[in-house]
């Protein structure tokens, strides 16, 4: 499997989220125990694994959602559950989300879903949030659909608009929930090309769970496996390097599966 991406940040990166002894559960039922993980700034940060191993439970941990049953999760030092409730709130405002199936207001414009945020947390004029609006819709390479509604746009287009919508308000961190789930090729593929641009020029802190491999070796530069069995991370670091040199028969097993479906299509 070639690999085209290079590194998006140096090893000594300072790290943005540190992960430390994570349990999450549901009650007395065990997700996943024992993770620790650093994310560093500037990473686009895959959570991978099998079905049902845990990936979306990370990520409602990770944007403050769900509450560890042990463990911490620290941004940029600071304890997020040890915060007082006003700072957790500006700290989650730093953050955006983009969710599996968009999320957007469908009876609003693609205009009015991006502005929503901006005149809630923001003391711009009407104007100047239909604007910024209009500039984030640019980034995503929907300029001129300021006033279409999601349903008179492409699944891939919903997508793009929902990542215009999660970076309204200029998050250092940006979290993706299967950003390729239901996608063609083509569109999955200028989703994964978008992510790599904003990382590269805005800095941006990434983070998105995906089974996508396709996605997995395009964007990924730093990764953790959960193992749905053992229910504990299994592997850490860059997946190409995870490819090559990991000795987890699960691991290896879970990122060839590409090699072995062409081999059995005889693609």
């Amino acid at each position: 499997m070639q690999q085209n991406k290079v590194s998006l940040t140096h090893p000594a990166a300072e790290s943005h989220i540190e992960v430390t002894d994570l349990t999450m559960a549901y009650g007395d039922f065990v997700i996943q125990s024992d993770l620790n993980f650093t994310i560093r700034r500037g990473d686009i940060f895959i959570i991978m694994g099998g079905s049902g191993c845990g990936k979306s439970t990370l990520l409602r941990h990770l944007i403050g959602l769900k509450k560890p049953a042990q463990g911490d999760i620290r941004y940029e030092g600071d304890s997020f559950w040890k915060l007082d409730v006003s700072k957790r709130q500006g700290l989650m405002r730093r953050m955006g989300v983009l969710y599996q199936s968009g999320a957007l207001w469908t009876s609003m414009t693609l205009a009015e879903n991006i502005t929503l945020p901006i005149e809630a947390y923001t003391d711009l004029s009407a104007s100047q949030a239909r604007e910024l609006a209009s500039f984030k819709l640019s980034l995503v390479g929907l300029k001129g659909f300021e006033d279409y509604y999601p349903a008179e746009i492409s699944g891939g287009m919903q997508k793009r608009a929902g990542l215009a919508r999660a970076m309204a308000l200029d998050p250092e961190l940006l979290f993706f929930d299967e950003p390729s789930a239901g996608l063609d090729p083509v569109s999955a593929k200028r989703l994964d090309d978008l992510i790599i641009e904003l990382s590269e020029s805005l800095g941006t802190t990434i983070v998105v769970v995906t089974h996508e491999l396709a996605s997995i070796f395009a964007i990924g530069n730093n990764s953790v496996f959960l193992d749905p069995e053992s229910k504990t991370m299994i592997a850490h670091g860059d997946p190409g390097d995870l490819l090559h040199n990991s000795s987890d028969a699960r691991v290896h097993e879970f990122l060839t599966r590409g090699d072995t479906l062409s081999q059995t299509t005889g693609n």
